[in-house]
């Protein structure tokens, strides 16, 4: 018999002659008797010492809980007769009252040493994980000066601001300005997300003049998959975000190009994944004298040749997600500081060309996620990375889901329609745009507009 396991005992047929033996003048009724007794004390000597401890804990530990509300010899209960009649009375009139006792701890028995151990133990609970820190904010102070020269007749100005609905990564703040100007005011275009400072000089006015200085709370953005939970975007926004644009066109050979990008692939989060990999993968950043890129999706896939700046690399990745049902936008915006990821990646000083934009899209569950392709694109040509260099595979993991806080959103707006202007609609709304004489030009027009941004920590 092996030491570990307890075999039941079988009164066989030379114990049953042993105890009749042992007490021959016995009836039968106590000799059935003896057998049971005898059958229980070889049990008890057979099982093994670990096996009897733990029946004799567990009988105790039930015990115990069978009576929680037992009172231990020679306790009191810390409570009068008085206080119980009037607790009585209390109950008789419909009032109930709590008061929190603290409970005295126990006196532990003077024979029971405690351990080191036990002293410096801590208890962890698996199941409510402590929350990840926050993100910081970090508050800024943009300040864009403009002065116009060289034009003639009524004259109007239009400059984008930051994204007025706060979210959790960007609040804005509030916007003062100053200047020679006749009106100025803010309007907004709630399908757009869109809101736009105006001002008006009239005919003959003297080297118009723009101070305005912004305010706003930046702080990382990151996606984290393993999160659900996303707060749920209204239909009309998401239908928005399906359609079509006069330069970024879903159908064709947009469709058959994310077709190809995506695969046999069903769930919306890897087929977003697929079709960043594809951009990245068969894009190259080349900004040209526009600075972002004229976001042409149409075009650069006619021509063969995917170049661009952030708009156009953004933007055929809108369109590739709108083309096969997911929802996609644009998020126009402007360099506000420096990077930690690459230097490249950031702007300092004069921000007037720090114009980027970068992209997000919607799946249930998640809400909209924040990818980056152009910056992935960007580092490469700056930091000539190699597709094998593990700096670039970080980046390229990076950069689907996270956004940093180094970037001013000013708005998703596509076809833009300018209130009180004469001219026709832009493809998207990131620069100063100045309409003097029916004429319009941006701030990259360095002969009619010196124009210069600037940013500054106020903490963070």
């Amino acid at each position: 018999m092996s030491g570990d396991t307890a075999q039941p005992f079988v009164a066989t047929d030379r114990w049953r002659r042993v105890l009749a033996a042992a007490a021959p003048s016995l009836p039968e009724s106590r000799l059935k008797r003896r057998d049971f007794l005898a059958a229980s004390a070889l049990i008890a000597l057979l099982a093994p010492a670990p096996a009897l401890a733990a029946r004799k804990k567990e009988k105790s530990s039930t015990t115990a809980s069978a009576k929680p509300g037992s009172k231990p010899a020679g306790a009191s209960t810390g409570r009068s007769r008085r206080e119980t009649r009037t607790d009585n009375r209390s109950r008789a009139r419909g009032r109930q009252s709590y008061r929190p006792v603290a409970e005295q701890p126990a006196t532990a028995p003077a024979a029971a040493a405690i351990s080191p151990a036990t002293t410096n133990e801590h208890t962890y609970n698996a199941i409510a994980l402590p929350d990840e820190p926050q993100p910081q904010w970090r508050t800024y102070d943009i300040t864009s000066l403009l002065t116009l020269s060289n034009v003639k007749g009524r004259l109007r100005l239009w400059l984008p601001l930051a994204q007025y609905r706060d979210n959790p990564w960007q609040r804005a703040l509030g916007h003062d300005w100053r200047g020679n100007f006749d009106s100025a005011g803010v309007y907004r275009d709630p399908v757009a997300d869109l809101e736009v400072f105006y001002a008006d000089w009239n005919s003959g006015s003297a080297t118009p003049q723009l101070q305005l200085v912004s305010q706003v709370a930046k702080r990382d953005r990151s996606f984290d998959i393993t999160r659900r939970g996303g707060a749920a975007e209204r239909g009309e926004v998401l239908r928005r975000c399906l359609q079509s644009s006069d330069l970024m066109p879903t159908d064709g050979l947009v469709r058959r190009t994310a077709e190809v990008a995506v695969g046999r692939i069903k769930d919306p989060v890897a087929q977003g994944k697929a079709i960043y990999d594809w951009v990245v993968e068969n894009t190259t950043y080349d900004p040209g004298p526009t600075g972002i890129g004229r976001g042409d999706v149409e075009a650069m896939l006619d021509s063969g040749r995917l170049s661009g700046g952030s708009a156009d690399i953004a933007l055929l990745f809108v369109a590739l997600c709108r083309s096969i049902g997911i929802p996609a936008r644009p998020v126009f915006g402007l360099r506000i500081d420096s990077s930690r990821l690459f230097s490249g990646l950031g702007a300092t000083g004069n921000l007037r060309t720090g114009q980027h934009c970068r992209a997000e899209f919607y799946t249930p569950g998640y809400g909209w996620i924040p990818v980056d392709p152009g910056d992935v694109r960007k580092a490469i040509r700056d930091e000539n990375l190699g597709y094998g260099d593990p700096k670039l595979v970080v980046l390229r993991k990076l950069l689907f889901g996270f956004w940093e806080r180094n970037w001013l959103a000013l708005n998703t707006a596509q076809d833009v329609q300018l209130q009180g202007a004469s001219g026709g609609p832009l493809p998207f709304l990131v620069l100063p745009q100045i309409e003097a004489g029916g004429q319009r030009f941006d701030s990259n027009d360095s002969q009619r507009c010196s124009y210069s941004v600037t940013s500054r920590r106020i903490d963070g």
